[in-house]
């Protein structure tokens, strides 16, 4: 049976999967990640749910087209309601807002307890999440974007453990260090910052202006520059 391929936005969360972990993918849609996974022998076995039959459907008939179905089991839940603690080592959260992955962890505290792998692709509200993730006992150990036709995508691998207060920028762009390995984080910082400053000066047109969230918004983009200013010099 011929091997699938995963688009970019994908093969960026499955390539943060360790070998041998128990695997539970959210909202699975199509199931595409787990057999992916499976196919490569990463994962021996897989827990995919989804909210909706539909979609859980046409994950049953991935499985069983790529001959699969005996090593995964396929929940109709919310998040992780249907999902026992010790099936999952490795959980991802992927193609969904930042909100819902923070409820969809809300409701699982047993994620944080047992230290599960968190592969996390919000695919809006991303200020919101980090700045949760690191409110209730998680820490972000690292993030990696990858680019599907002109979008962005941003991966977050978090843990259990503290981290240091983000700042406002960092909330909008993540950490970034010296020497890592991110050839799209100065267009990310980019388009970040051009959005940051549509928005403040969306606000600075108002009639009614909303001086707190103007703040924040300007406080965002300084540190964006900043931190646009800083990647640019470690690539010198």
């Amino acid at each position: 049976m011929k091997a699938i391929e995963l688009s970019p936005r994908l093969r960026s969360v499955a390539e943060l999967v360790t070998a041998g972990g128990r695997f539970v993918d959210v909202g699975t849609d199509h199931a595409y990640l787990p057999v992916w996974l499976l196919q490569r022998g990463v994962i021996s076995h897989a827990v995919a749910t989804d909210l909706r039959r539909g979609p859980l459907e046409r994950a049953m008939h991935t499985a069983e087209k790529y001959g699969l179905s005996d090593k995964m089991d396929f929940r109709l839940c919310d998040g992780l309601e249907g999902v026992r603690p010790e099936e999952a080592d490795a959980i991802a959260i992927a193609g969904m807002g930042g909100e819902t992955a923070a409820a969809i962890l809300a409701a699982a505290p047993w994620t944080r307890e047992q230290n599960c792998r968190l592969l996390l692709q919000p695919m809006s509200a991303q200020p919101f999440l980090r700045r949760w993730l690191q409110e209730h006992g998680y820490a972000i150990r690292r993030e990696v974007i990858s680019r599907e036709g002109d979008t962005l995508y941003i991966t977050l691998l978090a843990e259990a453990g503290s981290m240091e207060p983000l700042t406002p920028a960092e909330a909008w762009a993540g950490r970034q260090s010296r020497g890592e390995d991110a050839p799209l984080r100065a267009e990310h910082l980019n388009r970040l910052l051009c959005r940051a400053e549509r928005a403040a000066a969306g606000l600075r047109r108002a009639a009614a202006q909303d001086a707190p969230r103007l703040g924040e918004l300007e406080q965002v983009c300084q540190g964006l520059r900043s931190m646009k200013e800083e990647w640019l010099s470690w690539q010198l």
